[in-house]
This record gives structure tokens, sequence and C-alpha cells, in this order.
């Protein structure tokens, strides 16, 4: 699997001006959306004209990935979606309302048949499953921990959609921390991606012109484990980027344990400027070096 995106930043998909501006935008992902952001009258010209600007979109900016947010299964909207950007190979979509791993599968299928029509890899495009906007779908986080899913990315969850189906007046306490709901969703989303051997992405955070706020969010979320966050508005786009990379000093300390074991074939801890280190170290530092 590539690297995994900093920043996921969503583009309506009906919006001629923000789709234009959206490589300039600095996102590592783009997910152009079909969901939310298109009213219902608008599905069909979203679609269309995802589908044109991928087209003139692909290898505009090599290092920045195209994902494509399709409507929930439960809509009927999705398969027709999906016929209309497959052929542009985008790098994936995403799921919203994700129900489990059994409707990811069936996705998963129609995906198949799509990339066979249209002369696509197989199985090139992946899936984010966004995991938690419904109380049923939040429920089955766990499930994704074992189950056979060649095609999926990465988990990601979002608040507001499953506050809404709570009856929640509030998503964090008086000091700012998810309350309890919201942060076993965070916590099973962030466990269970890893588990699955795919990408942890934080959710977004809502309040656009709130830097100093999203900075310790976005600090909080790698620090956490999380390998980058969604963004809803492109100047959140710098702030999040450089929340989750690595600075100098965690680079030179992963360099020296890679160094250190490969000095030393067969060793199971060492010591290094008087910290013991084993293999789960080694591990974290090449994974932090793109060496995995």
């Amino acid at each position: 699997m590539t690297s995994p995106p900093r920043s996921w930043l969503f583009i309506p998909g009906d919006s001629e001006r923000k789709l234009a501006k959206a490589p300039e935008t600095g996102a590592h992902a783009l997910i152009i959306d079909l969901e939310d952001a298109v009213s219902a009258d608008r599905k069909a010209v979203g679609r269309a004209m995802t589908a044109a600007w991928l087209d003139k979109a692909a290898g505009q900016v090599p290092e920045q990935q195209i994902w494509v947010r399709i409507n929930a299964v439960e809509t009927g909207l999705w398969r027709e979606d999906l016929a209309a950007i497959v052929a542009a190979a985008p790098a994936g979509i995403m799921v919203p309302k994700a129900a489990g791993p059994d409707q990811i599968a069936l996705i998963g299928h129609e995906l198949d048949a799509l990339e066979r029509m249209h002369g696509v890899s197989p199985r090139h495009t992946r899936i984010v499953a966004l995991v938690s906007e419904t109380p049923r779908a939040a429920v089955t986080i766990p499930a994704y921990a074992d189950a056979e899913l060649p095609r999926l990315a990465g988990l990601t969850w979002g608040a507001e959609d499953l506050g809404a189906a709570l009856g929640a007046t509030r998503k964090r306490d008086s000091r700012g921390r998810w309350t309890d709901a919201f942060r076993l969703v965070r916590a099973q989303t962030l466990l269970v991606a890893h588990a699955a051997g795919c990408w942890a992405i934080d959710t977004l955070h809502a309040d656009f012109r709130d830097e100093s706020g999203l900075a310790q969010i976005a600090a909080d979320a790698a620090a956490d484990g999380f390998a980058g966050m969604l963004a809803i508005h492109p100047a959140q786009v710098a702030v999040i980027n450089g929340a989750f990379a690595p600075d100098e000093t965690s680079l030179a300390e992963a360099r020296a344990i890679v160094a250190a074991f490969a000095a030393n074939p067969g060793s199971g801890t060492l010591q290094i400027d008087g910290k013991m280190v084993d293999q789960p170290h080694l591990r974290a530092a090449r994974a932090l070096l793109g060496l995995d």
C-alpha cells in the first residue's frame, strides 16, 4: 500500500469552481463528494461533472490521490455513482454510512465487474469506509478486524450524523474532549484499522476558522496513532499536513534504531543512548521512515 495521505479534503462534485481549484490546495488526498455536498436534484449533474473532471485531472498532481465519496448503499444511488467514475480510475472511493464488512464486500463485487468492463487493473479502486454515521454502523466496527476485504485501504469516522441519530445535544464536554459514545467510536476506528492493517483516518474539525484548535486536535490525532485527518476547508490542509509530518528529531531516532538493528542482526533488544529498544520500536521506526 502507498504511504497514507495526511490530509483528506472534501470537494463538492458539482462545483466547477471548487473542482478547478482542488489540485492547488496542497491536500494529499482529494475526496470528490457526490454525497452530502450534492443536493438530491443535482446528483446526475455531480456525477457527470466529476467524471469529466477525473478524466482531465489524471496525473495533474502525481503525488495527490483522488478519491470519490459515493452515496450510501441505502440510497440506491451508489451503483450509478460507481458506473460514472470507475473508468477514470480514481485511487478509490469513500463509502459513507458503511453498515459493516458485508456492505463493503458488496461494493467490492460491483467494482470487480466495472474494472473488467473498463479495462482498469483488478482491485485498483480501493475503499475507505466511513464507519460511524449510524448507531448500527458504529457497533459493526470491530467486525472489520477479521474481515476479508482486499480493497479496504482505511477506516474513518464522523460525529455529525451519529450525533443527530443519537439525539445528542453535545459531542464534546466542557473541556473540549469527545463524550463517551464519540470517544468509543474514535478509539475503535483507530484500533480496528491497525488490526486490519489499513489506514486510521481521524474525523474532521468542523470549525475551519479555528486554526489553533485544529492544530492541537491534529497533533493529538497524530500522537494517538492516526495516519491522517479529514478536512472540510482548504484552510485546514496546511495545518493538518504539518501536524502529521514527522519532525527531524523523530526521524533521527528512527534512523538510529534501524541502523542499530541492521548492525546487530538477530538481536531482539538493544540499548541506544541509554534506552532499551525492541522489535516493536523497530517496526515503528521502519514505518515512520516508509520502509515497510
